[in-house]
């Protein structure tokens, strides 16, 4: 089965963790990995992999673009917006994991089909990640008023990059909840629990809803949509049951991490990378099938 080339910009523990991923798809074929320091753990990995290492930074895949036609950029939201751009001018696509927001918002299971022409798609957060599409489950079953996301994560799981950028989480998840999940109104919190041992991810889901539900219709949706995900992150699940009171569903989620290059406590990360990687494989089928 013919594979897309794609790589990686960035090799730290995202790039490093997504690297590992991509050496397991049937789909895509990781070709190389761009970094700036020619001493990271992300880049000497690589080399002892066979992959093509490039070390000083964007400049060096622009100048040899055809080891790659997807790009996960796995860097920081000013260095993204540079990249972004300078990779739409040859034509790349790029799979965002910075908070940049530059392109259409993708969660895999609810809205990936219509931006499967984009050439830059962002990844939102990891609280999104894990609980727009129980926003957008319950949504197709009666309309969501009003949705509030808890996304609870490890300190240990919480980066610099993580941690400036706590307001942007916010709002942007909220405008996540409310663009795709599909609520009038969104909030999202993030709280960084600094327990020892590190607990795994967390996410509690409010939704109210307009009017009266079928109970179990909302259930059985938030059960198969919890099924889809688990395609491409097989540590989500559910907590327990989800709760009908009324008008108001709350659905209770953790999310466990494969353990591939980051501590199976840190679900929040796996989730991104995880999500990016399902992305990418379904871009592929596109690009690959427009080939035939």
């Amino acid at each position: 089965m013919p594979k897309l080339k794609v790589g990686i910009i960035g090799s730290g523990n995202i790039g490093s963790d997504l690297m590992l991923k991509l050496c397991r798809s049937t789909t895509l074929e990781l070709t190389t990995m761009i970094g700036i320091d020619p001493k990271s753990e992300g880049l000497n990995r690589a080399k002892k992999l066979g992959i093509h290492v490039i070390e000083n930074g964007i400049e060096g895949f622009l100048k040899n673009p055809d080891l790659a036609e997807i790009l996960f950029d796995a860097t920081s939201a000013k260095a993204h917006i540079h990249h972004a751009d300078l990779l739409n001018k040859i034509g790349k696509k790029v799979i965002d994991l910075t908070p940049a927001a530059l392109g259409p918002f993708v969660v895999p299971t609810v809205n990936l089909r219509e931006h499967v022409d984009v050439k830059n798609v962002n990844m939102i957060t990891c609280g999104g990640q894990a609980t727009i599409p129980i926003v957008h489950a319950v949504n197709q079953i009666c309309e969501v008023e009003y949705a509030e996301i808890v996304a609870t994560i490890a300190s240990r799981s919480a980066g610099p990059g993580t941690r400036a950028n706590i307001d942007e989480f916010t709002v942007t998840t909220s405008k996540g909840i409310e663009q795709i999940g599909g609520a009038k109104k969104g909030k999202a919190i993030i709280i960084l629990n600094p327990a020892d041992p590190p607990i795994i991810m967390r996410d509690t889901v409010y939704c109210l809803v307009d009017g009266d539900m079928d109970e179990a219709r909302v259930s059985q949706s938030i059960y198969d949509m919890v099924s889809k995900v688990q395609d491409y992150v097989p540590g989500y699940r559910l907590r327990s049951e989800p709760i009908i009171d009324g008008n108001k569903v709350t659905v209770f989620l953790e999310v466990e991490g494969a353990g591939d290059y980051l501590p199976n406590y840190s679900g929040n990360l796996d989730i991104m990378t995880s999500s990016a990687v399902k992305v990418a494989e379904e871009l592929a089928k596109v690009q690959l099938s427009n080939k035939v």
